[in-house]
């Protein structure tokens, strides 16, 4: 029997004209703020943008971002609340910052129900924050999420580099549009990635340097749009024309 939350996705999704997911092949590689910070630049620039983290083991945009005190209401469903003009949507919400270890379907019942209560609304922007890898979460986007396109991102490591590779393949097998792949955490002395990804059907978006001073700003929208990670994400964007 068809599942009716699977309807119900669709008209919550309905007046969403753009859904990006964030995804990395590996942890720890900045993707989480690539996403927070993302959403904060097309917002700025005047767009309607939701954020939902969807890392359910280690959500942290809220953290990135600064969100404190704000709960979704609920009314025929869950709006989300409004943060610097972004809808924020996070597993925090209901695990209340706790681990939340599910497996298989737990997990996907899990993941369906929050899209299927979620009010967007008008939204030019839906920017997801994904865990990191090939999972349950990657395969249910692509599933119930049919307009999602993938931003991924990579360090300028053999490691993460090689489990990118391996994303890649599995998103260019199912035929979902890639925009393509930042390298973050750039140095001089650091392996370069963009000239292999010709090999791998992705398209090289830019480097962004490692900025010893990110952290630092993490929880100050205001500071983390004036810092060189946010600075060269913008252009980035500005030459992808989001």
């Amino acid at each position: 029997m068809l599942d009716p939350r699977i309807k119900a996705i669709e008209h919550r999704l309905s007046q969403v004209k753009n859904i990006i997911a964030v995804s990395s092949g590996k942890g720890g590689v900045g993707k989480s703020v690539v996403s927070s910070i993302l959403a904060l630049i097309l917002s700025k620039k005047g767009y309607k943008v939701g954020l939902m983290d969807l890392d359910f083991t280690s959500p942290s945009t809220h953290l990135i971002l600064g969100i404190k005190g704000l709960f979704p209401e609920e009314k025929e469903g869950i709006i989300p609340p409004t943060f610097e003009d972004i809808k924020f949507m996070s597993i925090v919400y209901f695990s209340k910052d706790k681990a939340l270890s599910l497996r298989g379907q737990d997990f996907s019942d899990s993941f369906i129900e929050i899209l299927a209560i979620t009010k967007w609304n008008k939204l030019d922007y839906l920017i997801l924050d994904m865990p990191p890898g090939i999972n349950d979460a990657t395969l249910d986007v692509i599933r119930y999420m049919r307009k999602v396109k993938f931003i991924i991102v990579t360090t300028p490591s053999i490691l993460s580099f090689s489990t990118v590779k391996k994303l890649i393949d599995t998103l260019n097998t199912l035929k979902i549009e890639i925009i393509g792949v930042i390298e973050n955490m750039k140095s001089d002395q650091t392996y370069s990635i963009g000239e292999e990804l010709g090999e791998v059907k992705a398209k090289f978006l830019g480097e962004i340097p490692f900025d010893p001073e990110l952290e630092k700003c993490f929880g100050n929208t205001k500071m983390l749009l004036t810092t060189k990670f946010s600075r060269e994400l913008e252009k980035i964007v500005n030459e992808i024309r989001m």
